[in-house]
């Protein structure tokens, strides 16, 4: 087997290049599969999760790459690699794995970054699903409009693709979405605002409830995942389960049967008086969202823990400090992950959006992650929610240019056991 990363050393199209030949090499392991790929800025690997779920309670033997977890059929294995889209090898090893399990279908959390960079080359894509565009990754692409064309390639793709359906599904409420959807012959707008399929009725309360209304079917839908944004995702997966031919009951089952996903809105319980929601939010149109979300439905105040991540867009920073300062309660501003920036001058960023907001005096700075989130359950009160948002389901962090092992989850548990504040 070659090194892995070889091509892309050696040639200016080493990225096609590799995926061309890892391809021959396991024998073009998609081939034959029907793939649906999930992209977009937030909600993608929710939105893969919801369609997995969907299409195995349906029968159909579903395959699942995001970056939380894959699976060559209904049982989710952890994703290990610090990354959405996987390298080349490691994406050919686990789509040779798929095939040899005969699965029919493939759900693909799909990056702007694997679309240029060629790493899901050979993957045929028949159904192309857009969540949502907003800022994020400019330190890789030079604009918006470069960034949402990189996206666009997936839907390209669809369009190409000579074997059975072809089906392009976007968000009528993004200002992106009518471009997408105009790529593909066959789409299928959806939305709260506009759409095709829209959602009427809406309930938010621990989960989300609505009517998804189409032209000649109206769906009830009923999900365990909570926020106003989950009503975008559950309709997403609605339109695919019409372009893939489910009916209403599959639709409706199908969605209502996935429970969570690791790091996305996710509660944790450890016997303590206030609420902990851990959520991958990293961008400042996903951090608004979730605290929207929250401040739905809290019956005391909302405290957040969350910085910005090194090595990435940096314009993203002060955007992030504003809308924590103008929608949090209390903010505590901390380390995400370095990676080989100097913390200091990350939070630095941070804080002049939290300046703007006029929220200097409700925040509070502590470097240290895990004293970060001490304080900040030392403070909450009963009947709080406190955010722990950026690193969600991850099991290890960058700093420093090291790889250090940190779980959300346990040093939370870890957190309220040292306080005595379970029950």
């Amino acid at each position: 087997m070659l090194p892995e990363g070889v091509f892309r050393a050696v040639a200016p199209w080493g990225h096609l290049a590799e995926a061309v030949v890892y391809n021959c090499v396991y024998g073009f392991p998609a081939r034959g599969m029907k793939v649906v790929g999930v992209t977009g800025t937030n909600g993608k690997t929710t939105t893969s999760f919801l369609v997995h779920r969907m299409l195995s309670e349906a029968g159909l033997k579903t395959g699942l790459m995001t970056t939380v977890g894959w699976a060559a059929g209904p049982k989710v294995h952890p994703q290990t690699a610090h990354m959405t889209n996987v390298p080349v090898p490691l994406l050919m090893k686990h789509l040779r794995t798929m095939r040899r399990a005969g699965v029919e279908w493939l759900v693909l959390e799909t990056t702007s970054h694997a679309l240029v960079q060629h790493r899901t080359w050979g993957v045929p894509y028949s159904v192309g699903v857009l969540t949502n565009i907003s800022q994020d990754h400019l330190d890789y692409h030079r604009s918006m409009e470069e960034y949402a064309a990189a996206k666009q390639r997936l839907f390209k793709r669809v369009q190409r693709n000579r074997a059975g359906l072809r089906m392009g599904i976007a968000n009528a409420d993004d200002r992106y979405g009518a471009g997408f959807a105009s790529i593909t012959q066959n789409s299928i707008l959806y939305g709260v605002d506009a759409g095709q399929v829209q959602a009427r009725r809406i309930q938010l309360g621990d989960g989300v409830a609505f009517e998804a209304r189409a032209q000649d079917e109206t769906y009830q839908i009923s999900s365990k995942l909570p926020g106003r944004f989950n009503v975008y995702n559950c309709l997403a997966a609605v339109c695919v389960g019409r372009a893939v031919g489910l009916t209403r009951a599959q639709i409706e089952q199908g969605i209502a049967a996935l429970e969570g996903v690791p790091g996305r809105m996710q509660s944790l319980e450890a016997g303590q008086k206030f609420q902990v929601v851990i959520d991958y939010a990293h961008t400042p149109d996903a951090l608004e969202k979730v605290l929207t979300a929250l401040r739905e439905v809290a019956k005391g105040r909302v405290l957040l823990v969350f910085g910005a991540t090194g090595n990435r867009d940096k314009g993203k920073r002060p955007k992030m400090g504003e809308v924590a300062g103008r929608l949090a309660d209390r903010v505590f501003l901390t380390d995400d992950e370095t990676y080989t920036e100097n913390g200091d001058a990350i939070r630095q960023a941070v804080w002049e959006g939290i300046t703007a907001a006029g929220a200097d005096g409700k925040t509070i700075e502590i470097a240290d992650r895990r004293e970060a989130i001490r304080t900040a359950f030392a403070e909450a009160k009963a009947d709080d929610v406190v955010l722990l948002a950026g690193i969600g389901h991850q099991n290890y962090r960058m700093m420093g240019g090291r790889e250090m092992r940190w779980s959300e989850v346990d040093v939370a548990r870890e957190v309220i056991t040292e306080l005595k504040l379970g029950r």
